[in-house]
């Protein structure tokens, strides 16, 4: 794409161009490139790539301390440049044949929504996780419960001033325990055998459990 075409599709008029300094990562030396001051960062890299003929598809680029985005939220993200601004432009070097690496390192141990999540959950997640700069741990818990988890969670809330009123505060917090325990206890298959051979039919146990009864029957059978 040209610089022409780049300038023309910026909100359908030609913006004020600015010049910025192309620092490459390496020993390249420094150059200049002149860009539209509002532009999208997917065409800024497709500019930069044309300029330093460099693969446009493993290019970072680092703006004032940031890495530059292409998109957010399945919206094109537009920066804003100045005349002397400095663009760092570093080049991802490539996999060894035969070795599958992700190419966005930076995400691989960050909370990820899936690629179902509502528009309207993926707006939240943006501003909680770039305005608000909550941890990714948080993150993960929020978007991780279900709709009626979250209802039971504030219909704890709401009922716990209830129970310190009622002075059955200590109550309250050991029947929610007990409620965890058994809401997570789980339901085991048809053929399913416990751990705990209490819980079993004629209290079976698992293959291969030692236990005192299985130690006296080995000695008596000449086995040890």
């Amino acid at each position: 794409m040209r610089m022409e075409e780049i300038a023309e599709e910026t909100n359908g008029k030609h913006e004020k161009m600015v010049e910025i300094t192309l620092k490459t990562v390496g020993p390249a030396r420094p150059s200049r490139l002149q860009v539209p001051s509002s532009i999208r960062v997917l065409d800024l890299r497709k500019l930069v790539a044309g300029k330093n003929h460099l693969p446009v598809e493993n290019l970072k680029l680092i703006l004032r301390g940031k890495v530059l985005h292409d998109r957010e939220d399945d919206d094109d993200i537009y920066v804003q440049l100045k005349d002397g601004d400095s663009l760092i432009v570093a080049v991802k070097p490539k996999p060894p044949v035969g070795l599958d690496v992700d190419d966005d390192d930076d995400d691989d141990l960050k909370f990820q929504l899936p690629q179902s999540t509502s528009r309207w959950q993926k707006k939240l997640y943006s501003f909680l996780h770039r305005r608000l700069k909550l941890p990714d741990i948080i993150l993960m818990a929020l978007f991780s419960l279900r709709l009626r988890t979250w209802a039971l969670i504030i219909l704890w809330f709401i009922l716990a001033p209830v129970a310190h009123k009622w002075d059955v505060g200590p109550l309250y917090i050991l029947g929610t325990g007990f409620c965890i325990i058994f809401l997570n206890l789980g339901r085991r298959q048809p053929g399913d055998v416990s751990a705990y051979s209490i819980f079993n039919e004629d209290f079976r146990e698992l293959p291969g459990t030692l236990n005192a009864d299985a130690i006296d029957r080995d000695v008596r059978t000449g086995q040890f």
